[in-house]
């Protein structure tokens, strides 16, 4: 996954506590494990106003204009503003490819869903948890100021307003190390390819009959 370090991105606010996974990528394109392609279908069935299935040519939906991320205001935004317990739901890891293949790197929410907020940390998005006062205060802003950014420094653990308020965020120092060095659990095991190899060896030579079969 790509290493993740700082932003000066664009804000969306999505205002709705508990928006579940299958708001977030519906079931019916769960057929795929590409892990890519999942970007049109973010949030389909409030960005658009015809249903859609796989195989569609979502540039010919309708879309429906009192939606975000179909707002000229927010096109290319990176940071995602949230409501509480965010990507609540099934565990599906699509939730987090399509956000990523959208082109969100950081959500801002009081809370999330555990499995959703780990299933981000492996696919090298950064949830920010803030209080739900300071997510309240930064919607306002959001919705009130064209344009508004959050510089996001994962290093320092910041984020950073336009009025150059700084607001400090919490995480668990491994989580930090994963998504700066950009390892997902694939990446992680390869780190120790060398420590595996050797126990190949050693336990080839303990219990050949072991590989009698793969030989």
């Amino acid at each position: 996954m790509d290493a993740f370090s700082k932003i000066d991105g664009l804000v969306v606010p999505i205002d709705r506590a508990n928006v579940d996974t299958d708001q977030i990528i519906p079931k019916q394109y769960l057929k795929s494990i590409k892990r890519t392609g999942f970007g049109p279908n973010l949030f389909d069935d409030w960005r658009y106003l015809d249903a859609g299935e796989p195989g569609d040519d979502h540039s010919q939906r309708r879309l429906n204009p009192d939606f975000e991320l179909n707002q000229e205001r927010y096109r290319g935004a990176q940071v995602l503003l949230a409501g509480e317990n965010f990507g609540c739901g099934s565990s599906r890891e699509h939730a987090p490819w399509a956000l990523l293949d959208y082109g969100i790197r950081v959500i801002v929410a009081p809370s999330y869903a555990d499995i959703f907020y780990n299933n981000c940390c492996k696919n090298g998005i950064l949830p920010v948890v803030q209080d739900e006062e300071v997510v309240e205060d930064l919607f306002q802003q959001t919705r009130a100021t064209q344009g508004y950014h959050l510089r996001v420094d994962l290093e320092k653990q910041t984020l950073t307003t336009p009025s150059e308020v700084t607001l400090h965020f919490t995480i668990d120092p491994g989580v930090k190390h994963r998504l700066l060095q950009g390892l997902d659990d694939i990446a992680m095991t390869l780190q120790y390819a060398d420590d595996i190899q050797r126990y190949e060896e050693r336990r080839r030579a303990q219990a050949p009959w072991l590989f009698t079969a793969l030989s």
